[in-house]
């Protein structure tokens, strides 16, 4: 799978690390609300389709980035700095 990084361009995904589910909100961090933090850390969906992930070029210029991915075909629809991502995405 090739991932073209924004700032270096297409590279092969050996060269990025997965960070995670890019759809969650994490709680705000004073929250002492347990079930909030568990739901954070432990609940995922598990679909089939378009999913919107956090990588990070780890073996480049270790910008994070947001993708758009079909889980079913691995085809990327969107790649885009996670500083250009807009507020909240990835948190």
């Amino acid at each position: 799978m090739l991932i073209t990084c924004p700032y270096c361009g297409p590279r092969d995904v050996s060269e990025f690390t997965y960070q995670g589910d890019g759809n969650r909100t994490r709680p705000d961090p004073d929250s002492t609300d347990l079930g909030a933090w568990n739901r954070y850390v432990y609940d995922r969906v598990n679909i089939a389709g378009e999913h919107n992930e956090i990588w990070q070029h780890s073996g480049g210029c270790r910008m994070h980035i947001a993708i758009t991915r079909s889980t079913t075909t691995h085809k990327i629809s969107s790649v885009r700095a996670m500083r250009d991502a807009g507020p909240g995405a990835g948190q």
